[in-house]
This record gives C-alpha cells, sequence and structure tokens, in this order.
C-alpha cells in the first residue's frame, strides 16, 4: 500500500471512530458521512472516497471496533449487499 493510501486509510479509520464518539452509543453513522468528512472539497469528490471508506469499516470490523450492518443488523463483508451503515461494536 502507498504512503498515500496508508494515510486515507488512517485518516478514514479515524472519521469513523470520531463521528461515533459523538453520537449516542446506540447511534450508527453513514458510510457518506465519513467520506463527507475526510473529503477536502466542497463538490460532490467526496462520492471517490466510498470504497475507501467502506473497506475502513471493515478493517474495524475485523478487529472488533465497529459493527457494519444492514437493516440494524450485523453483516459480513462477503455477505453485504447495497447500502450500510456502521455503529459501536456491542460488548
Amino acid at each position: 500500500m502507498a504512503d498515500r493510501d496508508r494515510d486515507l486509510a488512517q485518516r478514514l479509520e479515524t472519521a469513523i471512530t470520531s463521528l461515533l464518539e459523538r453520537r449516542a452509543d446506540t447511534a450508527s453513522i453513514c458510510p457518506s458521512d465519513v467520506a463527507r468528512e475526510v473529503y477536502e472539497g466542497d463538490d460532490d469528490g467526496w462520492r471517490a472516497l466510498m470504497e475507501p471508506t467502506r473497506q475502513a469499516a471493515w478493517r474495524l470490523a475485523a478487529v472488533g471496533q465497529v459493527e457494519v450492518t444492514q437493516g440494524g443488523r450485523p453483516v459480513v463483508e462477503g455477505e453485504a449487499r447495497g447500502p450500510l451503515r456502521i455503529r459501536r461494536a456491542r460488548r
């Protein structure tokens, strides 16, 4: 992974945890919230960050920091189709 890609991945992971910390314990966030937070422009360029954001969420899910959900239920990466949400991992 190139340094630029690693930096983006870190920024996305940090944004996920930061956005969740600012919300209620039971709240979830949309990956687009994260992409918009990290994107440094005021146009639709954040859309290009959607797949890297999803990948960041999956990495955090793999280490137990978050859960990726659909319809309020946790899903695994290979089974997820369509819109996702991200929430704190249930302890």
